[in-house]
């Protein structure tokens, strides 16, 4: 499965990825998300009129065109046995199928000593960006937009730690993939040729810090200021961090580093990140 996932993507990495034309796509600087998690709006890209990609947003967590109302059962993978026979996708399988832009997702896994879960962040060889094979609709009755991640079962190396992964469809067969014209009976075919095999998996430790509540906010005030003062705030978030009392070392979640790190704070329904001051950035990077 695939239930939390990121992208750090620039925008100009987003159109390098794809091939997107519109004016309305073009100088647009959205956010780094480090943990988008399923209902949140994201950006998935379709075939365009004009033979290029079209940009989309929309709820992950597929409404189909049918619905009279919000699914309640979890919509937002598409296991790929079935993916052309269930009701909730096989008109999406037909004629509306995205790629849904990423640089690594999270899985977890059951730790046996505690029985509490352990998270793993997978990603491609340099963190190089990717896309899901997805598929989308656009519900008329209740106005929703809305997509969902296809998966398969898992390979070396993440049948490791989890029996499914979500599918990253080889650029070779973007352009086939998002064709409404691509006959079904080719669709499977063209499914096999992911790019899974290269995946690279980091873990990450729990825990809690001590002086958190005041890192959080000398971190949220280093968010709206330029970056002189940044790093001035980042330098007395690091001292919060270093002389609060009771505090446990981490690792730093940014790319997989080793070093140590501190508390980056979390949004609602987001677990908490680390992060290590050297590898600071902009906007959410420090979450």
């Amino acid at each position: 499965m695939c239930g939390r996932y990121t992208r750090y993507l620039s925008w100009s990495e987003i159109h390098r990825l794809y091939r997107l034309t519109a004016p309305a796509e073009v100088g647009r600087n959205d956010a780094p998300r480090y943990n988008i998690a399923p209902t949140d709006e994201v950006p998935f890209i379709t075939a365009g009129d004009d033979g290029n990609h079209k940009l989309r947003t929309g709820r992950w967590w597929l409404v189909p065109f049918w619905a009279k109302e919000m699914p309640k059962a979890a919509m937002f993978n598409a296991r790929i046995e079935g993916v052309d026979s269930t009701p909730a996708f096989r008109d999406a399988f037909k004629s509306k199928r995205c790629l849904i832009p990423a640089d690594g997702y999270y899985e977890w896994t059951i730790s046996p000593a505690d029985k509490k879960r352990d998270p793993w962040h997978i990603f491609q060889p340099g963190h190089a960006p990717f896309s899901f094979a997805g598929l989308w609709d656009y519900n008329s009755h209740l106005d929703v937009t809305s997509c969902t991640i296809i998966t398969e079962p898992s390979a070396a190396p993440v049948n490791q730690i989890h029996d499914r992964q979500p599918l990253i469809l080889d650029p070779a067969y973007y352009d086939a993939w998002l064709d409404p014209q691509t006959p079904a009976g080719d669709l499977k075919d063209i499914l096999r040729h992911d790019i899974d095999r290269n995946l690279q998996l980091s873990g990450r430790p729990r825990g809690q810090c001590g002086g958190h509540q005041q890192t959080a906010q000398r971190l949220r005030r280093a968010h709206r200021t330029d970056q002189t003062a940044m790093s001035d705030e980042i330098r007395l978030a690091r001292q919060d961090h270093v002389t609060a009392p009771g505090i446990q070392h981490h690792f730093c979640g940014h790319h997989g580093c080793s070093k140590d790190a501190g508390w980056g704070f979390a949004k609602p329904k987001q677990a908490p990140h680390w992060f290590c001051f050297e590898h600071r950035g902009e906007g959410e990077r420090f979450l």
